[in-house]
């Protein structure tokens, strides 16, 4: 899809929604058939987080008018995004605009860093970013009062965790991971980037990662995710130095699983391609129904700005 196809696409949303409300259409059901499974979107980090979400259907068709919204990008490094381990701020900052031009009565970008919060907040760049938008919406937080114990029913290894509260309030969930690898989950996006939101990720680690992850997801899932593709680490992460290439892409879905899977299967990671299932945490979450891995059956729309 060039820039041509994809302003004509914007103008027949815009039509769909018109006929929606006017009664004409069925509201919801022109727009689900216009809707891909998931969007690919090759340009400037927030040129192309917009974008991406305009092809699933804009930032109203998730975020709707009072919503409390929380918005979980990885900045738990003290480095900018030429080491590709923390989200590009300018993705952030557009996922949060976005998020207020939709009505939202409030925006919070959180994480709990593995470094000074301050450090994280300030060096990623992405504090800064989020302050033009609207001043205080970013926040590292790291002390018990700030988190709440959450059951999880069903969980195969982990029954419970501390969440943030912000996040327990939360109406809608946005994921926003940068794309890169990790040491012991093998990827770490979406699925992997919601352990940042909780007080103690240690536990995760020693029950089993891959299953707590999956157990995870189940009570705090993405109800979006924007996968930061723009720079990608396939090396030594989640901090490197690795390998670092450079796709210049920004990559959305409502699934968070289909999200995952589609980038693993994008790019080499340590040199090689991977399949989705061979994620156990992707392969998991599919098996469970929280997700599609099967990247080849869904539909895919690309732009290139």
């Amino acid at each position: 899809m060039d820039r041509r196809e994809f302003l004509k696409l914007q103008a027949g949303a815009a039509l769909l929604a018109a006929g929606a409300a006017s009664g004409v259409l069925s509201p919801g059901k022109a727009f689900s058939q216009a809707n891909p499974d998931i969007a690919v979107v090759e340009g400037a980090p927030g040129a192309a987080t917009r974008a991406s979400v305009e092809l699933l259907g804009g930032m109203g068709r998730f975020v709707k008018k009072g919503d409390r919204v929380v918005i979980k990008p990885n900045m738990s490094f003290t480095e900018g995004p030429d080491s590709a381990s923390t989200t590009h701020p300018e993705v952030v900052s557009a996922l949060a605009r976005m998020c207020l031009e939709s009505g939202a009565s409030s925006v919070l970008v959180l994480d709990n860093t593995l470094f000074d919060p301050e450090s994280c907040m300030k060096k990623t760049g992405i504090r800064d970013a989020c302050a033009e938008v609207s001043g205080g919406l970013v926040h590292a937080l790291s002390d018990d009062a700030f988190f709440q114990e959450k059951k999880i029913e069903n969980g195969h290894v982990l029954t419970d965790a501390l969440v943030m509260k912000d996040v327990l309030r939360a109406d809608k969930i946005i994921a926003a991971p940068v794309a890169k690898s990790h040491s012991g989950a093998g990827v770490s996006l979406s699925m992997k980037g919601m352990m940042g939101l909780v007080l103690e990720r240690g536990i995760m680690h020693r029950k089993g990662l891959h299953e707590s992850i999956v157990d995870l997801c189940t009570i705090i899932p993405a109800h979006l995710a924007v996968v930061d593709a723009t720079r990608v680490l396939t090396s030594n992460g989640p901090r490197g130095p690795g390998k670092v290439i450079r796709p210049g892409k920004v990559i959305a879905s409502a699934d968070m699983v289909a999200a995952d899977a589609y980038t693993v299967a994008s790019f080499e990671w340590y040199g090689k391609m991977y399949k989705p299932r061979q994620v156990r945490h992707i392969r998991m979450a599919h098996e469970q129904g929280l997700g599609r891995m099967d990247v080849e059956n869904l539909t895919v729309k690309s732009l290139r700005l």
